[in-house]
């Protein structure tokens, strides 16, 4: 999972090499932090957050098909 989102993050932005995806599991919940260059953060939030939204809907779908409860933060 961590690499399909490494892979969206990076084809939305800029500056494709200054994304990082941490994953921190927990018992209950898999978080992934993403980063990017502070040029590119629009472009991964969107307009009105329309493009952050979809990703963490196709993220959770990914962890729901195989029962785990997943969430992204986009971090500064």
């Amino acid at each position: 999972m961590k690499e399909l989102l490494t892979y969206i993050v990076q084809s939305l932005v800029d500056n494709p090499d200054k994304v990082t995806v941490e994953e921190k599991a927990t018992d209950r919940e898999t978080v992934f932090e993403v980063r990017v260059a502070d040029g590119d953060m629009g472009k991964v939030i969107g307009r009105q957050g329309r493009i952050v939204r979809q990703i963490r809907v196709l993220m959770k779908a990914v962890g729901q098909r195989r029962g785990k409860k997943v969430s992204v933060e986009i971090l500064d």
